[in-house]
């Protein structure tokens, strides 16, 4: 869409994309499921974002990844992709089975822009000064909660349990099913 070349201009230049296009974008999705639970990831990042979140929804937890940025620049950076079927290879964890070709196809694996180590380091950098306001208001109105670490599978059997206290029907299955 056209807003969402716009969105990827920004992304790209390592740039968050503007507070109205985001927060437009948001709440046009969340209109319709306020009958269900629903967890928003990377949104708001900013304090005019959460403001505009709450004016049109009930925020019951906002859940903080507390990761150092260095395991994050790594992780992105060391991300490549097969363009064509949108396979993602990770050189540290998932690599392809010759370096810099795809598994399946023999094509060449590309580096997206947004992953590129300058882009990333710009994106960090911007998320940071933005997102610790936001934590901030969600801690002075007691809806944070925190959890550290460097690794998914040892962070995620501690946000589960969590989250089960809020969700206490939500099955381990659905609860990996993004939609």
């Amino acid at each position: 869409t056209e807003v969402g070349i716009l969105a990827k201009s920004y992304i790209d230049q390592g740039r968050l994309i503007p507070d109205d296009i985001m927060t437009q974008l948001m709440l046009d999705e969340l209109k319709g499921l306020d009958r269900y639970n629903w967890l928003l990831d990377g949104f708001p990042r900013t304090v005019a974002q959460a403001e505009a979140l709450d004016k049109e929804c009930q925020i019951d937890t906002v859940i903080d990844l507390d990761v150092p940025f260095e395991t994050i620049k790594c992780r992105l950076t060391a991300r490549w992709i097969h363009p064509a079927s949108g396979r993602v290879y990770n050189l540290e964890f998932s690599p392809p089975k010759v370096p810099g070709i795809d598994d399946i196809t023999g094509e060449p694996l590309v580096q997206r822009d947004d992953d590129k180590p300058e882009t990333v380091t710009k994106r960090l950098q911007a998320y940071d000064a933005q997102t610790k306001p936001v934590l901030a208001y969600y801690r002075k109105k007691g809806l944070l909660k925190s959890f550290s670490g460097t690794e998914t599978n040892k962070i995620w059997p501690h946000i589960y349990a969590f989250l089960q206290t809020k969700l206490p029907d939500v099955s381990q299955k659905d609860a990996a099913t993004p939609r």
